[in-house]
């Protein structure tokens, strides 16, 4: 059978067992997407099934994120204390750098030019040079090179963790697969996979399976109370993804603010609040064998 040849299969409860810094066993952080899309053509979610182009309705839906939801964001982010990756298309600092700039303290993750393509599709050249083109443009603006990659759409080509590593990352996120960092194999090296969640990801529960905030909601505290109790034999990641035009409207933010004050209220000896940039170099310096 096929094969990705990344990494073997490795069965959690037999793993090594390690802390996070500071002895914590749960480390918590929130990935927020900030993505732009073209007008008239290109990918992007739908709130309702768009008739023709230019499709202003959904390009609309989505423009809310960047002009108001995202500001409803920050505000929270910072009344919680609360760290966060920012998933960042580079096409954000031309059309829309207040909302990166929203969150002066976040890391800033590679997410590709725009949301509106997938770089899975394109051929090796091409892929390298997007990859270029998004980090030459985060270092250009945020003062630093960014260590980790999301691929938009989480769209991978056979050979995107060898071209990432290959451009100085350091970690991904497109492969969830684990509640652990993993390493990968590249053709060069290797590259360490932090968990991303397709689980507790507002596009997946909101726009396809077609939940609201409140059910969001709850399971972002479910799934918070089941690891956190889990954390006390092995240690976990848990993610939480999220985008300003789905969870920034009134009515689903309500519901957010709710389950991340209730992962704020409970953040105690062992959880860490952090980014993924963080549990990644942490992972990173354990000694070998203990990451698989």
């Amino acid at each position: 059978m096929p094969h990705h040849g990344r990494y073997p299969y490795s069965p959690i409860a037999e793993r090594p067992v390690y802390d996070w810094p500071g002895g914590k066993r749960l480390a918590v952080y929130v990935g927020l997407n900030l993505e732009w899309f073209s007008f008239g053509e290109g990918l992007g979610a739908e709130l309702a099934p768009a008739a023709h182009q230019p499709d202003v309705l959904n390009y609309a839906w989505r423009d809310y994120g960047n002009r108001v939801g995202v500001f409803r964001l920050a505000e929270l982010f910072a009344e919680l204390k609360l760290p966060v990756s920012l998933l960042v298309n580079a096409q954000m600092y031309e059309h829309a750098p207040q909302a990166v700039a929203a969150f002066p303290n976040a890391e800033i993750v590679g997410h590709g030019r725009s949301n509106s393509e997938r770089q899975g599709t394109l051929d090796e050249t091409a892929e390298r040079a997007l990859i270029k083109e998004t980090t030459a443009a985060i270092a250009k603006h945020s003062g630093a090179r960014p260590q980790g990659w999301l691929g938009p759409w989480i769209s991978q080509s056979h050979v995107t963790p060898d071209l990432l590593q290959e451009a100085g990352y350091t970690y991904l996120l497109d492969w969830c697969h684990d509640d652990q960092p993993v390493w990968m194999k590249t053709r060069r090296g290797r590259i360490l996979s932090v968990p991303y969640p397709q689980e507790l990801n507002d596009i997946p529960q909101i726009v396809a399976r077609k939940r609201e905030g409140a059910e969001f909601a709850d399971m972002i505290v479910d799934a918070f109370d089941v690891m956190h109790e889990e954390c006390a034999r092995r240690p976990l990641v848990m993610g939480i993804a999220l985008h300003p035009y789905l969870v920034g409207w009134p009515h689903r933010f309500k519901h957010l603010a709710r389950a991340l004050k209730h992962i704020a209220a409970h953040a105690d000896d062992r959880v860490w609040l952090t980014t993924a940039g963080d549990i990644a170099a942490h992972a990173a310096k354990l000694p070998e064998g203990v990451v698989p």
